[in-house]
């Protein structure tokens, strides 16, 4: 009888014990489904990277001729005969003349340089290439250089430049892109570069 009661106690210890465990280990389970886990890290990007969602519009400027896409929501202004495009730290500056002769790396590099030299503060030049893209090949002038001061901390921010010269029956458009050194501004920089017509 005591043997009996001895190993019906002990049946019982281990079925416990056994429901106990799974117990703890569907408490595991929870924790792991983050219930109680840490928070997701917050998606951290370098100052004036534009997102990954962002939209695009196009743009057809008053005198016609051309159409480019431009971020959707950017801020618009005209100066000096350009169309400037910003939103926080990023600018997009388009300009139409009238030009005979077509552009090359030469040109671009013989003409342009030295009047961005004087333009833009602390002018780092890179270097002038041969480009194609949907329309036709453009003229790319790649450079650094120092941006406006801001209106309220008077800080300026080095950037990069991209500068497209594209050229259709006697009309030159300017397409210069620019941001913060090292933001990662590639994909849309193409969507722009890339979505010049000719009308």
């Amino acid at each position: 009888m005591r043997r009996t009661l001895a190993l019906s106690l002990a049946a019982l210890v281990l079925t416990a014990g056994g429901v106990a465990g799974c117990g703890g280990s569907s408490s595991g389970n929870g924790s792991s489904n983050g219930t109680t886990g840490a928070p997701a890290p917050v998606e951290s990007n370098p100052a004036g990277d534009i997102p990954d969602d962002q939209a695009f519009v196009t743009y057809r400027p008053p005198v016609g001729g051309f159409t480019v896409k431009v971020p959707e929501g950017w801020s618009r202004s005209t100066s000096g005969g350009s169309t400037v495009f910003t939103d926080k730290l990023n600018r997009i500056e388009i300009t139409a003349v009238d030009r005979p002769a077509a552009p090359s790396p030469a040109s671009v590099t013989a003409e342009t340089v030295p009047i961005l030299r004087k333009k833009v503060p602390s002018f780092s030049p890179g270097k002038a290439s041969t480009v194609t893209r949907h329309d036709g090949q453009a003229v790319l002038l790649t450079y650094r250089g120092d941006s406006a001061p801001d209106d309220v901390t008077g800080k300026t921010v080095r950037d990069a430049f991209e500068r497209y010269t594209f050229h259709h029956q006697g009309r030159e458009v300017d397409l210069t892109l620019s941001g913060p050194v090292g933001a990662d501004n590639v994909d849309p920089w193409r969507i722009v570069s890339d979505s010049l017509r000719w009308q």
